[in-house]
């Protein structure tokens, strides 16, 4: 669950892209870091047509 996090998958990219940019390295060490599943965050923003793009360390 992603507790704490938007529940608007658009609001949720916005704040896991800022955070991804601001304060981790990889999207593994923020979800470590807040305690969510990566496949969580990933299934939910595909549902708005975006996957993470390990290179540019965003969702895109």
């Amino acid at each position: 669950m992603l507790n704490g996090l938007p529940k608007d998958p658009v609001i949720l990219l916005s704040v896991i892209n800022t955070r991804l940019r601001d304060y981790y390295k990889t999207l593994d060490e923020l979800c470590e870091d807040i305690k969510i599943s990566p496949a969580e965050v990933k299934e939910k923003l595909k549902t708005i047509d975006y996957e993470y793009d390990a290179v540019q360390n965003q969702f895109v």
